[in-house]
């Protein structure tokens, strides 16, 4: 009995045993339900001892698999290894794998292609801080904040210049907030703190023993911070006085930069959220993506999870430095992405692909021989450029060429060319060439004439086109 087979059944008593792991026992019991009432058959969901379905194995199964008499069949994970004959030689009943992903069963079942997944709910809250803002002038300000604004930060954050008093606060948060946005004010200063409440600050950054006296008389939401990041004894004094105070507070243990006490710190907000299961809290986030020299979009990702994890809901980052210039709409993609993992216990992967931005999510290549077929089939002077099997590749009727310089490949072709090429053309192959190159060394698809794929960035970018040749439509 095929897949077809099943989705054809209408008999009541069929009954399917579906396989997996602990992670994703509730999601498959949700997917298989719905499948289950429309097609009319009964199902039973069996979970091996194992977390990641991805992890089983036909000799795992053979040890800790149970099927009961009344089984008609079994389907596993599309990721279980093995020879599924050997399964149904030993358990008697037919096996089979089913997709690798849950959520194409019910394409699998005929039922059609699965739903898109809609990412549009999260639980924490992107801070945007505009670093040294009182230096720059208002209208790069403002343009900041709007900017931050479109790409997901819910506050803009003011922040001040430490050692430096601004007279202009109370000028720029008053502006921030006739734009509609909200605001939060990032200074110990209390002449500047005490200005931005005035204008319409509704969060202060931050608090501790050094200035609580002024600051519990604002009545204004503060960011609860320890007077040195490893000492959690003067956090928890300083929170019972802010209950005590009824001043509104979350708690920021403070993570440290990595080589400065990152883990350790990190060690601090389980510890914290352990010992305050219901206070609100929040992590700095940009402590780590503008302090590490690195693509900032999977550092985000993975503080986004630990966010989600600890019901931390709310972070505070930068976009200063070049490589986290998107830290903003890679945290909001990022804060989407984790919510709907951690609500819906699924791993987080072929949910979005809006953080694969330097590499692609698929890869269809073509094989050597496949290049070569294409290339003696061809019976016009159009050159198809390919970026395959770690090589250029340019072919029309007049030859095939390849190699690993785009110099050198274009140039072996005009050898050949019974026709001059025109400068216009060779500017358009030039530049499809240059971006087969660039394919390459990304590890991303490459199709002519077709924009690559950039994750998230393509829609930050989304005025860039690919020109095209008039001889290559």
């Amino acid at each position: 009995m095929t897949s077809q087979n099943i989705s054809s059944a209408t008999d009541s008593t069929f009954c399917i045993l579906f396989v997996t792991g602990r992670l994703a026992e509730s999601s498959l019991r949700e997917v298989v339900s719905g499948i289950a009432d429309r097609l009319q058959f009964q199902f039973e969901i069996a979970v091996p001892g194992i977390q990641v379905a991805a992890l089983l194995h036909t000799g795992l199964l053979i040890r800790r698999l149970h099927v009961a008499p009344h089984i008609d069949r079994v389907i596993l994970p599309g990721w279980c290894q093995g020879n599924l004959d050997e399964l149904s030689a030993h358990f008697g009943k037919p096996f089979e794998r089913g997709p690798k992903d849950l959520r194409d069963l019910p394409e699998y079942f005929g039922l059609g292609k699965r739903r898109q997944v809609v990412l549009d709910k999260y639980s924490i809250e992107i801070i945007g801080e505009i670093n040294h803002a009182t230096r720059q002038p208002l209208s790069s300000l403002l343009e900041q904040a709007h900017a931050m604004a479109r790409h997901g930060a819910d506050v803009i954050d003011v922040g001040c210049v430490p050692g430096e008093v601004s007279v202009r606060v109370h000028e720029i948060v008053r502006a921030l907030r006739q734009e509609g946005l909200r605001v939060s004010i990032d200074s110990f200063d209390q002449a500047e703190v005490e200005a931005a409440v005035n204008a319409g600050a509704e969060l202060i950054l931050s608090c501790n023993h050094s200035n609580f006296e002024w600051v519990s008389k604002l009545q204004t939401e503060v960011v609860a911070i320890p007077d040195t990041p490893s000492d959690l004894a003067s956090l928890d004094v300083l929170i019972e006085k802010l209950v005590l105070e009824r001043v509104p507070f979350r708690v920021d243990p403070i993570i440290e930069p990595i080589g400065m006490g990152f883990t350790a710190s990190l060690q601090r907000y389980m510890s914290v959220r352990e010992k305050y299961p219901d206070v609100a809290m929040m992590m700095g986030t940009g402590n780590i993506t503008e302090m590490t020299e690195v693509d900032s979009a999977g550092v985000s990702m993975i503080l986004a999870a630990i966010c989600e994890e600890l019901g931390i809901q709310s972070v505070l980052t930068t976009q200063v430095i070049n490589w986290c210039r998107t830290a903003v709409a890679e945290f909001d993609a990022a804060r989407r992405l984790v919510h709907y993992a951690v609500s819906a216990q699924l791993i987080p992967k072929h949910l979005s692909s809006a953080l694969v931005m330097l590499r692609d999510p698929n890869w269809a290549a073509r094989t050597s021989e496949a290049l070569q077929d294409l290339a003696g089939a061809l019976t016009d002077s159009h050159f198809r450029i390919f970026a395959e099997q770690g090589e250029l590749h340019l072919m029309n009727n007049q030859g095939y060429w390849r190699g690993h310089s785009p110099f050198a490949v274009f140039a072996e072709a005009l050898k050949t060319q019974k026709n001059s090429v025109s400068a216009e053309h060779a500017f358009y192959l030039g530049y499809e060439m240059a971006r087969a190159e660039l394919a390459l060394h990304l590890g991303k698809q490459y199709e002519q004439d077709a924009p690559m794929r950039w994750g998230l960035l393509g829609d930050l970018n989304a005025s860039s086109t690919v020109a095209t040749h008039p001889e290559n439509p």
